[in-house]
């Protein structure tokens, strides 16, 4: 699992950037092309208008064409230098336009045009913002196209010279507009994959986590049977002992060894069993009011012989005015047993244990505290986490699964309270209770 694991991630992280990669360029190859068809469209609508515009303003009334055959007959000015600006108005000219990008799939596209003759300094015809979106040329495109009659025409060498040209404001946020739904495909669906590979990388150190605590429960497991059962070997190869037998004291003092173990034993069991239980959620909390202060009296005793052994000091200091609550007797009193045991196993010869209680609005305050060997930063952010046991160094009687701290928070919160732990290395340990009064 370890050498396989950064095998996996490198090749999915290879996999991840590729796709992002080439979904860039196939992105940027689709709006050149779309970009250059677009121009190509607007050219051709060019050509169109143009033509258009050309043929319209060779339509002379009848009656009035020009008979230049005739050597010195006077022609009027007018028809022999035909001109689109005289022609046509402002608003024939943009519905030609508008009706030539249409015919080239540019539907609802803006645009500036103008006429003009010669240059932008001679005289024109312009659109409202032409000129604004002319000298903006560097994010506008401008197409130009001669205004000339056919080859042949009998206006081709007498026609004024004049110029149409169309300016579509920003192509390219058309082009990127276009585009928009390739755009937030690409993005959704590398989105999409990038969750896929979190989540592929979070489920695999999970599981390698998962290994090691299941690694670490074994061997505690192994280990806390395997001290009893040898406690219990050797105690049963003495009652064979033929001394023994006629010892009445000897053979109780064996017996209490054997029951002393067999308990022991159970009460890791039932450990056991009690988080596989909370795991299923199939305990059932038998709510009541109690007093919370007889209860915590109750978890007090249980462990006022283990403290008295050791030489310990026991502080208890009852100070709330509101102490009755919800609670289930028998979850409630294990809960605080379990701070209190852990207050013992961790204190080393140093044991002192300060237990009080106050109240916090409506919320019952049961504080913990001991001056043992404290914790880590890191052992305190997964002392709750089950089966997570913190490296003690050198201590090496301190035994158990890792479900203490686990099961606490668990029936902290079917009690509807919070938990909160502080410890620093070397300076002890405090675990504040807030339970809801009745």
């Amino acid at each position: 699992m370890k050498k396989i694991f950064p095998v996996i991630t490198f090749l999915i992280l290879i996999s991840l950037l590729g796709l992002i990669f080439f979904q860039f360029l196939w992105l940027q190859t689709a709006k050149k092309i779309k970009q250059k068809q677009f121009t190509e469209n607007v050219i051709r609508a060019t050509a169109q208008a143009a033509s258009e515009l050309v043929e319209g303003n060779l339509l002379v009334p009848q009656g009035k064409l020009p008979r230049i055959s005739l050597g010195n007959s006077r022609i009027p000015q007018e028809l022999l230098k035909p001109s689109v600006m005289q022609r046509f108005t402002i608003e024939e000219i943009r519905a030609i336009i508008k009706r030539a990008l249409a015919n080239n799939y540019l539907l609802n596209v803006n645009f500036e045009f103008a006429i003009t003759q010669n240059s932008l300094l001679g005289d024109r015809l312009e659109s409202d913002h032409f000129f604004q979106c002319y000298m903006d040329s560097l994010n506008h495109m401008r197409h130009i196209i001669p205004l000339m009659p056919p080859s042949g025409s009998v206006f081709e060498n007498l026609a004024r010279e004049e110029f149409l040209v169309i300016i579509v404001p920003n192509e390219k946020v058309i082009v990127l507009r276009e585009l928009r739904w390739f755009i937030f495909g690409a993005v959704l669906f590398t989105l999409i994959i990038t969750t896929a590979f979190y989540l592929t990388i979070r489920t695999l150190l999970r599981q390698k986590k998962l290994s090691e605590i299941k690694s670490d429960f074994i061997n505690n497991m192994t280990h806390e049977f395997k001290t009893p059962l040898a406690t219990i070997s050797l105690a049963v190869d003495a009652l064979k002992n033929e001394k023994v037998y006629s010892d009445a004291e000897k053979i109780k003092y064996y017996t209490g060894i054997i029951k002393d173990e067999n308990r022991r034993m159970n009460k890791q069991v039932e450990s056991i069993l009690q988080a596989a239980l909370l795991d299923k959620q199939r305990v059932e909390l038998n709510l009541k009011p109690f007093d919370a202060h007889q209860l915590i009296q109750t978890a007090l005793n249980n462990v006022s012989l283990p403290i008295a052994e050791r030489g310990g000091v026991l502080e208890v200091n009852f100070n709330a005015d509101h102490h009755t609550i919800l609670a289930d007797e028998v979850h409630f009193t294990n809960l605080v047993n379990n701070l209190l045991d852990n207050a013992i196993k961790y204190s080393g010869d140093n044991l002192h244990i300060k237990l009080s209680t106050s109240n916090a609005g409506k919320m019952l305050k049961i504080k913990i505290e001991d001056e043992g060997i404290g914790m880590t930063k890191e052992t305190l952010h997964r002392i709750f986490e089950k089966f997570y046991r913190a490296h003690t160094g050198n201590i090496h009687n301190v035994k158990g699964f890792g479900l203490g701290l686990s099961y606490v928070k668990t029936m902290i919160d079917a009690h509807n309270g919070t938990i909160k732990a502080e410890s620093a290395p070397g300076k002890g340990s405090a675990f504040t209770l807030l339970i809801p009064t009745a």
